[in-house]
């Protein structure tokens, strides 16, 4: 955590010298002529399609709607911190933001893996309405306060896709010693079937598949999939995914930070980040779909599905970690309660709603 502070304070220092805009120190907003300069690390690659995107889109959103006087400036994974250390950076004041999955936070704490996914948990319809009417975000809320955070979602892929694999899954024994790319809890589901999980940047995936360094991987989804060229270094490509039914991704804030905020300052903010995950979650669905086709007609992807053995599998062991993590601290014992109560009642409610339609449509 120490190591990351510098990386981020040193680099900072050295990109102050040649730009005024940032700022002349790193832990504080710059304020000027009535404008405020604020700073969000992300832990996605630059200019990556969806995630990377989507921070940039709400710095300008802000800008737009306060007139100026809130600028955010945005820096991807490696430019001012390392991916991983993006919350270390908002929790010190390094940054006053950051943008990122919050399952990549669950070494301090496991019940982060709530507010992204869980295996076989929540669609993204689903996580909006436990978070935003069924208590979730009051959980979190709790959560990040004693990391000097405030967190709110502000960005969903939808359902994500198996993962991509060099080799055929034909059962669960296949899944043995292979080392794959999954972190939050699907990685402690694939660990129990002999796997190892690791837990690797966007942005280091390809290198990683292509050298042999591991040996599958998930990501999000076609549209991400297809930008960074994983077709290009495994043959098959799994569906569906256990691990992210419904990934959901947030923005944090310096609780120093949002609370320097006028009330108007924090409702905006706050509206710009709700209308920045539903807009995500459309683009996500609109561009996957597209994706998809340019992967099988384009690049001769070969589809694969899990069968519904190894699903089936897989499921008796996620309840099991899921069950696990509700005994670790009381606060994650507290969100998966609420999250599980939740969920047990819009499952009830899918089967009768839109899951009984979409069988229906065909």
């Amino acid at each position: 955590m120490q190591k990351n502070k510098k990386f981020g304070r040193r680099n900072f220092l050295l990109g102050a010298a040649s730009s005024i805009a940032i700022g002349s120190a790193f832990s504080t907003p710059a304020i000027s002529k009535n404008i405020r300069r604020l700073n969000m690390v992300t832990t996605w690659p630059k200019n990556l399609p969806g995630l990377g995107t989507s921070p940039e889109r709400i710095a300008l959103r802000v800008k737009e709607a306060t007139e100026g006087k809130l600028e955010i400036k945005v820096f991807s994974a490696g430019e001012l911190v390392p991916a991983f250390g993006a919350f270390d950076a908002a929790s010190s004041g390094l940054a006053d933001m950051y943008n990122g999955a919050e399952y990549y936070w669950q070494g301090k704490n496991i019940g982060f893996n709530f507010f992204t996914a869980v295996p076989f948990g929540m669609t993204a319809n689903e996580l909006n309405a436990w978070i935003d009417h069924g208590g979730g975000q009051e959980l979190w809320n709790e959560l990040t306060k004693d990391f000097n955070v405030i967190s709110f979602q502000s960005a969903n892929t939808g359902v994500q896709m198996g993962g991509w694999f060099n080799k055929e899954i034909k059962n669960l024994e296949d899944l043995n010693g292979l080392k794959i790319r999954m972190p939050g809890l699907g990685g402690e589901v694939l660990r129990k079937v002999g796997a190892a999980a690791v837990a690797i940047p966007g942005g280091e995936i390809f290198s990683s598949l292509k050298s042999g360094a591991i040996d599958a991987t998930e990501w999000v989804g076609p549209w991400n999939d297809l930008s960074l060229a994983f077709y290009q270094a495994a043959k098959f490509y799994y569906w569906p995914g256990f691990h992210e039914p419904g990934a959901g991704l947030a923005t944090g804030i310096n609780l120093d930070t949002w609370n320097s905020f006028s009330k108007s300052e924090q409702s905006i903010i706050r509206q710009i980040l709700a209308f920045e995950n539903n807009f995500t979650l459309a683009e996500f669905n609109h561009h996957n779909s597209i994706a998809l086709e340019t992967l099988i007609n384009k690049h001769n992807v070969q589809m694969r599905t899990f069968s519904p053995e190894i699903m089936q599998s897989l499921k008796k062991l996620s309840d099991e970690v899921l069950e696990d993590v509700s005994t670790r601290t009381e606060i994650s014992k507290r969100i998966f309660l609420s999250f599980k109560d939740s969920m047990t009642r819009l499952k009830e409610w899918s089967s009768k709603s839109e899951q009984a339609y979409m069988k229906a449509r065909g």
